[in-house]
């Protein structure tokens, strides 16, 4: 069968794949600690799910506007703006089912076939499938742990150009848990003003910063706000990843050609999905603060652990809720210790492969599970990863 060159590059992402084959080992009856997906073990807030609820009772189960319905946008107009510092008006913001559509859309409106496109390696698969499919040249730049998991700007420097169309960032990050520091922001703000780029900001995990530092957003830069995309979401701060519930924010105009992206593909976001996330944005906020209080305990477990294994190395993340422990002093690939610790341990994680070539040498650890069952995992991998330094 043949197909569009546009679907030929693409492939599953890593964190489905090990966890359909964690999910085969656990009907044959083995017992499996997931620390593969990056799913908040967390439910959402009881007000949340009642708002939901009382949506659906009240007949919020039909169409309604392609970019979302307008008490929602306000709001997260509002808070938005408020969390970062800047004036955002309900026009320029996209309600979506789950963050990607706010990813893939603004790409899809941005980029012609043969603009190249920047962004972090290793990162979220999705990045490059939007810029395959948009038909754009990905361009990857290193991360460096040495700097915190933020780029390599010296790399940066050299791949920008004038084809650059667009810069993705991601911070907190996915899969290293890096925060891009201010410093860095601004530089890359500079070069993205100079050669005339578009960005797109996954702040996702934004508000899962710890140590009570804040994760900045490059669009409150000088310059930035209109020719910035912030993609955010209700899956990780709210945990409510089934809900399906996204956004995103840009100038008004390319939130028109995204609304016509979403009119002609998915046509609108659920009805009472949206009222559950007005219920989480004006609803009390101190669980969240709560849920990131405990991820920082269970941080702060796993990074000792892992940091207590001969031939580990692993700096302390200060966003999302994901360790990227060093690996490569244990002389095997990441798949084949990923493998490995599935295989023999019980312990699904992910290689750091799963998120581009420069994720060789690493693995990825969720610590959105429960603090005893870090605790077990810890104990298996140091049983198994203990025996290749002997």
């Amino acid at each position: 069968m043949t197909f569009a060159q546009r679907v030929v590059p693409l492939r599953a992402e890593g964190a489905y794949v090990v966890l359909a084959k964690a999910q085969a080992l656990e009907r044959s009856g083995r017992d499996i600690i997931h620390m593969e997906a990056g799913e908040p073990d967390f439910v959402a807030a009881p007000h949340v799910t009642l708002g939901g609820i009382r949506a659906i009772v009240q007949g919020r189960t039909r169409y309604n506007p392609p970019s979302g319905v307008l008490d929602l946008r306000e709001k997260v107009a509002a808070d938005a703006g408020a969390r970062r510092g800047i004036a955002i008006r309900p026009t320029q913001v996209v309600i979506s089912p789950g963050a990607k559509p706010n990813l893939f859309f603004p790409t899809l409106a941005l980029v012609e076939p043969g603009d190249e496109v920047i962004y972090p390696d290793p990162g979220f698969p999705t990045y490059e499938a939007m810029i395959q499919v948009a038909g754009g040249t990905p361009r990857p730049v290193p991360l460096l742990e040495e700097a915190g998991f933020s780029f390599d700007l010296d790399a940066f420097d050299q791949t920008i150009s004038q084809r650059t169309k667009l810069i993705i960032l991601n911070s907190p990050g996915n899969p290293t848990g890096g925060v891009m520091s201010r410093p860095d922001l601004e530089h890359i703000a500079e070069m993205a003003l100079r050669h005339g780029c578009w960005i797109v900001s996954d702040e996702i995990y934004a508000r899962l910063s710890y140590d009570g530092l804040d994760a900045p957003s490059i669009a409150a830069l000088p310059g930035m706000l209109e020719r910035t995309v912030i993609v955010d979401g209700f899956s990780k701060t709210y945990a409510m990843t089934g809900w399906r519930l996204g956004y995103g924010i840009m100038p008004e105009a390319l939130a028109e050609r995204v609304e016509l992206l979403i009119t002609h593909s998915l046509g609108c976001t659920a009805h009472f999905t949206q009222y559950a996330g007005l219920e989480a944005l004006t609803g009390p906020q101190e669980w969240v603060s709560e849920m990131v209080a405990e991820y920082q305990r269970r941080r702060d477990l796993l990074v000792a652990g892992l940091n207590a294994i001969p031939g580990v190395r692993c700096q302390t993340p200060q966003g999302a809720f994901y360790a990227f422990p060093n690996v490569r002093a244990l002389g095997r690939s990441s798949d084949e210790l990923a493998n490995l610790l599935l295989d023999e341990a019980g312990v699904a994680v992910l290689p750091g492969t799963a998120f581009g070539r420069h994720g060789e040498g690493y693995l990825r650890l969720a610590y959105s599970n429960s603090y005893e069952n870090i605790q077990k995992a810890l104990e298996r991998i140091q049983d198994v990863l203990g025996r290749l330094m002997r």
